[in-house]
């Protein structure tokens, strides 16, 4: 409970939940990328929704990349969008899933004074010259999910992001966990706020 409030915050991997996280919350854990996210939250939503006991809110966060926000710091997601999805062969819209209405960005809630940027989810690791490619301001691999699932069981949804990486090319692991740390930090503050802002 927060603020009165049942709030179910997902993230993908321990790798993201630092000691101050840990010292607040207790997060749903999907796995890394956009299907193992699906199954995760729509598996969750549904066991919640059989028991009666369906969030008010789900929070995803975590980390992500970026050539536009700061390396460490932390945004609200103003929406999210699909850069997979491209039947565009077929006459549909890129990033719009065929013959479902939902737009190519689709707004999340975005309740806190932290500035708030577009986000695309993918199931690749983007660097270098690939962001150039993708209409949004940072990227990860499982926001898009959790928002298709939490629409079908009509709870909203927020999201926070650390920018982990993103300026030059991303070659290893290191590159992605150097500001893990930090982006911990500053997103345990971004939940003490969402605390107080409910």
């Amino acid at each position: 409970m927060m603020g009165g409030r049942r709030v179910l915050f997902v993230m993908a991997i321990d790798a993201e939940y630092g000691p101050h996280l840990q010292a607040r919350i207790t997060p749903l854990m999907t796995g890394v990328g956009p299907v193992e996210a699906a199954l995760a939250m729509a598996v969750t939503l549904d066991r919640m929704a059989q028991a009666g006991t369906l969030p008010d809110l789900v929070v995803s966060l975590g980390s992500a990349g970026s050539r536009v926000g700061m390396l460490g710091e932390v945004y609200q997601v103003a929406s999210v969008s699909w850069r997979d999805m491209d039947a565009s062969r077929l006459g549909f819209t890129k990033g719009v899933t065929p013959l479902i209405d939902h737009p190519v960005d689709i707004p999340l809630i975005t309740p806190l004074e932290i500035r708030a940027m577009r986000l695309s989810t993918g199931a690749n690791v983007v660097g270098g010259e690939e962001y150039a490619a993708i209409d949004a301001d940072m990227v990860d691999m499982e926001t898009f999910a959790i928002a298709r699932a939490c629409q079908r069981f009509d709870v909203p949804l927020m999201g926070l992001r650390g920018i982990s990486d993103g300026p030059g090319e991303l070659n290893d692991m290191l590159g992605w966990t150097q500001l893990l740390s930090l982006i911990d930090e500053k997103l345990a503050v971004a939940v003490d706020a969402l605390g107080e802002a409910l």
